[in-house]
């Protein structure tokens, strides 16, 4: 959610601005706006709308400057509109701009504090209240460093924050508290953004700050302090990273949409995501860190911790834990389970699950699992360097790339894989999967990328599919055992990026209420993949036909569903086993994607929406 980009170069940083945000417009936003210092001033321009307009904007009116900062504003307290979007000002003194992601949960008793001071609001978001209780703490300490110190004592609350003074132009400072930011190091100057790829146009050298540290930058270089333990902040070295990002990796090529590109990309993300296993007899603890395997031997429990599509990956894995490694499993939606009191087994591993590393609910989930008394924990994550990744005793990367599209596609597909990996390491561990089957499996994951080539190319009869369901405004997905959840997956898809109001149902539960709702205008989608269910799914697939309900069925080559009035069908592969899941969800994503297409939404971009949550 929103994005923060800022520059202090020897050049004209507005193309570094404009360039910045236009990378990070895949997080899902509403408004934009930048401010430079030019002349002395601090010049900002701001707007309702996509960072197209805002480059017009600035173009019309020859806006330049050697330092400044810029946002990506995604609404949370206040409309849309170019009052409430950021830079925001405090005038009464010195002018200050800031930018901000997160929220400030105690910003009401904030800005009453400081309207008794005569501090006057112009905007209706929580931002505001920063930068004036930034100037009201300028107006007692006279240094821009220290007062942004001694404002972040009083904020209660997630944020990342950029902060500039007119007076004071050859410098930005910038904190982080619950949201990810990041300093770019380069030769004509130095840089911060709430994502890498936002950078890479001016400097490949990362550092990642880390919560409670606060950083001033200038052309010459920076310094960072951290004041978790101390107001005024104790300095630090921060480590930099060299990115292997790719701008390749971030452009459309010969794709109308990320989303397309990122659906046809997942033979090969799952591909780089289980390289290490490929030429491997067997799979070693040591994939999942150092201390993998003392902590995996001391296991005897799941408890996975997810939201939105990652959580529809843990729960396809605990039918994967409790048949394969013969471990129970608990997945929890993780904003509800941090306000429960759920019973911590210090055997239980923690798997926390999330694209970007940075999903807000799942880090203060995590958090409270380990306040509860669960001692090890593992992040299965899309982004090595992400606020996850950094809080938990193992990891696996899924090296599925970036990943653009709002809706996810192969980040959850490689999630899958991941997830496979570990299970199968768990239970060679404990001792409940031989040899033999262990070689199977690896044998399996090995065919997985081409198993999935094969799926991308059911592609031309889902895009006729698509021209019907555009007309719809329902839909039921329907599946069974551990393709419910893939069910789940799909039916979200399509809300997702199509607006179809559609619901996802365990097959065995149509009867028991939704089938009220089956008519001649409710398309059911249902996943019939040949595996022990499938008898008791067809049963299912009759009490809709016979009740009018039109059919689209995924179903195995050896399903034997036959195509029939109100009944279509299309056949993916022979029955994948285990890998059966990931191989169904390509079809269901596809289907999303054409119907959106042919609505005519904004695929990659879709409304209220954002990449990556960072805010609860």
């Amino acid at each position: 959610m929103c994005g923060i980009v800022g520059a202090i170069a020897k050049v004209n940083v507005v193309p570094i601005l404009l360039e910045g945000l236009s990378r990070l417009e895949y997080r899902g936003y509403d408004s934009a706006g930048f401010v430079v210092t030019k002349n002395g001033l601090l010049d900002r321009v701001r707007t309702q709308g996509r960072v197209a307009e805002l480059s017009k904007l600035a173009a019309n009116s020859d806006k330049q400057g050697f330092s400044g900062i810029a946002h990506t504003r995604w609404a949370t307290h206040g409309e849309p509109s170019e009052r409430n979007a950021h830079p925001h000002f405090s005038e009464r003194k010195s002018k200050i701009a800031v930018v901000h992601n997160g929220i400030i949960e105690n910003h009401e008793d904030i800005r009453t504090e400081l309207k008794k001071h005569g501090y006057e609001f112009l905007s209706d978001t929580d931002t505001e209240v920063i930068v004036h209780l930034i100037a009201f703490k300028l107006e007692q300490e006279k240094d821009l460093f220290k007062a942004v110190c001694l404002s972040l004592t009083e904020l209660h609350g997630a944020y990342a924050i950029a902060v500039m003074e007119e007076t004071d132009p050859e410098r930005i400072i910038v904190a982080r508290n619950g949201a990810p930011l990041l300093i770019g190091v380069g030769e004509n100057g130095n840089y911060i953004a709430s994502d890498t790829s936002a950078l890479l146009q001016a400097t490949r050298k990362i550092i990642y700050l880390e919560e409670g540290d606060v950083a001033e930058i200038n052309t010459h270089g920076y310094r960072i302090v951290n004041c978790l333990n101390n107001h005024l902040g104790e300095p630090v070295e921060r480590l930099i990273h060299e990115s292997h990002l790719s701008n390749e990796s971030l452009e459309l090529g010969p794709y109308a949409h990320f989303m397309q590109k990122e659906i046809f990309e997942q033979p090969s993300a799952v591909g780089n995501t289980l390289e290490m296993v490929f030429n491997a007899q067997s799979i070693s603890p040591n994939l999942f860190g150092s201390e993998a395997k003392e902590i995996f031997s001391q296991t005897k429990g799941i408890l996975i911790l997810a939201c939105g599509t990652s959580y529809h990956a843990g729960l396809v894995a605990r039918y994967w834990f409790e048949t394969v490694a013969g471990m129970p499993c608990n997945v929890e939606i993780a904003s509800e389970y941090r306000y429960r009191d759920p019973i911590a087994d210090p055997n239980t591993l923690v798997i926390g699950i999330s694209q970007s590393g940075e999903t807000a609910d799942t880090l203060a989930a995590l958090n409270y699992a380990k306040k509860l008394g669960h001692q090890y924990s593992l992040a299965i994550c899309n982004v090595p360097e992400s606020a996850l990744v950094r809080q938990t005793n193992l990891r696996f990367l899924t090296r599925a790339g970036p990943e653009i599209g709002v809706a996810s596609t192969k980040a959850f597909t490689t999630q899958l894989a991941s997830l496979l990996l570990l299970i199968i390491t768990l239970a060679k561990l404990h001792r409940s999967l031989s040899a033999d089957i262990e070689q199977q499996m690896i044998a399996a994951l090995r065919h997985l990328p081409v198993a999935l080539q094969h799926a991308l190319q059911v592609e031309p009869q889902v895009k006729a599919w698509a021209k019907k369901f555009s007309e719809k405004r329902h839909a039921l997905f329907l599946g069974r055992g551990v393709h419910y959840p893939i069910a789940m997956e799909g039916a979200l898809k399509l809300k997702e990026i199509s607006y179809i109001h559609a619901e996802a149902y365990a097959a065995g539960e149509l009867k028991h209420g939704p089938l009220a709702l089956v008519d001649n205008e409710m398309p059911i989608v249902t996943i019939a993949p040949n595996d022990q269910l499938l008898g008791k799914l067809k049963s299912n697939l009759q009490e809709v036909h016979a009740r009018g309900g039109e059919l689209y069925v995924f179903a195995d080559a050896d399903s034997h569903i036959e195509e029939s009035k109100n009944i279509h069908v299309i056949r993916l592969s022979e029955h994948a086993g285990l890998l059966s899941p990931i191989l169904h969800t390509i079809p269901l994503q596809m289907l999303a994607y054409h119907v959106a297409l042919e609505k005519g939404t904004d695929v990659d971009k879709p409304r209220n929406l954002a990449k990556a949550v960072t805010v609860e």
